[in-house]
């Protein structure tokens, strides 16, 4: 441990956390005043910032759906003033209290929400996320350790500068952000091992980096945001406004965890139904992955092809779309058990005894009905901003707002009281 290059970075985080986990509501509400106003203030050395990552990206061959999520565009960057502002104006959760009681003998008892302490944050291709662990961080009072990507190195430390002018404006430590700006791999792992200084770790990526974090980390790992997304198309569901919602949770954008992969569609309707989805959704650029039984229905459109053996199990974050006919809701169910993640899963029905069933029996982070999965997200959900989607059980599931980056104390209140 001593020869951890990272030490410093962690005992300035953890001292600049004991500072932050003081500070009052309207400070940490300022900050993030601050924080969005300098963004948009900064929007012109972001975006240059921005362009020569996605320019070096590019030349390096990088997928399409990488470079989605790299770009930051005028309309991104307005958006993500908007939500540090959100966050700003959402009640803080430091220092409130909950389960209070008093005891039989006297005692008054409450448990109180408190800072996690420092959070340490693995990413990739993200610049966005750079904004939303610091001001979901910073309102909660905790400090943050962060190591982007290489492909957006640029973008993260020209973001990172907006943060600290922030922190200095309100008289904060710019220490209580800080970034690993060395690209040498080694440092994550010397990241993972900072458990003296750093109470949890959040990897936002594929599920190499997930698998990578949890098998090699001696810290607390929040695991989640791989998503392979189904809607089940009940046989009583509403064929337009089905329509709508799959091409909004496949189309509107298909790089992200939330998005989806796989329709299952009731084998009742399935002749009428699955000709439409492909007609629907093809103009916009989809293509089909067929399994047999949709195949037979489909499997003369150009966009259509029959579905590998894998083509299930696989996050397509692009235009590809998996489409199975299935026998009855306990197909469908069976179905999502067997390839699903546990991260967005819907059903479209007018049927509420089905409803209620797939609301039960489906075990995801978060489950839809007659909505989009695109929904799984912390803006969307009301938490302003997110920093993962937890497909994980302990702690944290769905998205990870403010209260999710809280952990509370016990306050026992006595007058006098001796255990007997």
């Amino acid at each position: 441990m001593n020869d951890n290059p990272l030490i410093p970075m962690g005992e300035a985080a953890r001292a600049a956390a004991r500072i932050l986990a003081t500070a009052s509501t309207q400070r940490k509400n300022a900050l993030l005043y601050a924080l969005a106003d300098g963004l948009l203030a900064a929007q012109d050395d972001i975006l240059a910032a921005n362009a020569a990552d996605l320019a070096d990206a590019q030349a390096a061959g990088l997928a399409e759906n990488l470079l989605d999520r790299m770009t930051i565009t005028p309309a991104r960057l307005q958006n993500f003033a908007a939500d540090t502002r959100k966050v700003a104006d959402l009640p803080d959760p430091i220092g409130s209290e909950f389960d209070s009681r008093v005891l039989p003998n006297g005692l008054r008892i409450s448990r109180r929400r408190t800072p996690l302490g420092v959070l340490g944050l693995i990413y990739e291709a993200r610049p966005n996320v750079t904004i939303d662990i610091a001001a979901l961080a910073l309102k909660t009072g905790n400090a943050a350790i962060m190591r982007g990507s290489k492909e957006i190195r640029r973008s993260n430390l020209a973001i990172l500068r907006v943060i600290h002018a922030a922190l200095a404006e309100v008289d904060l430590p710019q220490n209580a952000i800080q970034y690993i700006q060395n690209p040498d791999r080694a440092l994550v792992g010397y990241l993972l091992k900072l458990h003296a200084y750093v109470d949890m770790i959040i990897p936002r990526g594929g599920a190499g980096l997930h698998r990578f974090c949890r098998e090699n980390s001696t810290i607390p790992v929040i695991t989640g945001g791989i998503g392979i997304n189904h809607v089940f198309v009940d046989d009583s569901a509403d064929f337009d406004q089905a329509l709508a919602i799959i091409h909004n949770a496949k189309t509107q954008r298909p790089s992200v965890c939330n998005a989806l992969d796989t329709v299952l569609v009731h084998e009742s309707i399935a002749a009428d139904f699955l000709p439409r989805v492909v007609e629907h959704l093809a103009s916009a650029g989809v293509q089909f992955r067929a399994a047999p039984a949709a195949m037979a229905l489909v499997g003369e459109h150009e966009a259509v092809s029959p579905a590998g053996a894998d083509d299930f199990d696989t996050e397509w974050l692009n235009l590809t779309l998996g489409l199975r006919v299935v026998n009855d809701i306990n197909a469908a169910i069976e179905h999502i058990r067997q390839h699903g993640t546990g991260h967005s899963e819907a059903i479209l029905t007018n049927n509420w005894q089905h409803a209620q069933r797939f609301l039960n029996e489906i075990d995801a982070a978060a489950v839809f009905v007659n909505a989009s999965t695109r929904f799984n997200d912390g803006g969307q959900l009301g938490l302003g901003a997110e920093v993962a989607v937890s497909t994980q059980k302990l702690h944290a599931r769905g998205p990870m707002g403010l209260q999710e980056l809280t952990t509370y104390k016990w306050i026992v209140l006595g007058d006098g009281h001796v255990r007997a």
